[in-house]
């Protein structure tokens, strides 16, 4: 990964949506089932819509049926990092932009057993698809 990038609020609130400025700058999240890239079989790279960095791989998304966008594993290790949330009173693993620390969802331990069996719950809002890469 590149250097960090490291923005202002000011900065952050103008480049991005309200609800995108939410879920990956305040830890926000979308609700369920109202989000944008559902499975499909077309090639392409997601991004993280506040730094451009490339996260996840379209071939490793499945369905889970949670309501948000679920891939098996990140693009590589180094582009995701993963920190403890206690926030509304569970423990879970948060996952966040390893380039700016945008805060684009959790990992849980029940994704596919026949590859990771991780399911990376990602927030629509905070991925921008960029077909063909």
């Amino acid at each position: 990964m590149r250097k960090k990038i490291e923005k202002s609020d000011a900065e952050w609130r103008e480049e991005l949506t309200p609800e995108q400025y939410h879920v990956t700058r305040e830890k926000g999240t979308e609700r369920p089932f109202t989000g944008d890239y559902q499975v499909t079989e077309e090639h392409g790279i997601y991004h993280c819509v506040c730094c451009h960095a490339p996260l996840f791989e379209n071939e490793h998304k499945f369905e889970a049926g949670c309501g948000w966008p679920s891939f098996d594993r990140p693009l590589s290790s180094a582009c995701v990092e993963e920190q403890t949330d206690s926030s509304h009173g569970m423990q879970r693993i948060e996952v966040t932009c390893a380039r700016c620390n945008a805060h684009l969802g959790h990992v849980f331990p029940d994704g596919p057993p026949e590859t990771t069996g991780q399911r990376f719950c990602i927030n629509s809002v905070a991925l921008d698809f960029h077909s063909g890469e």
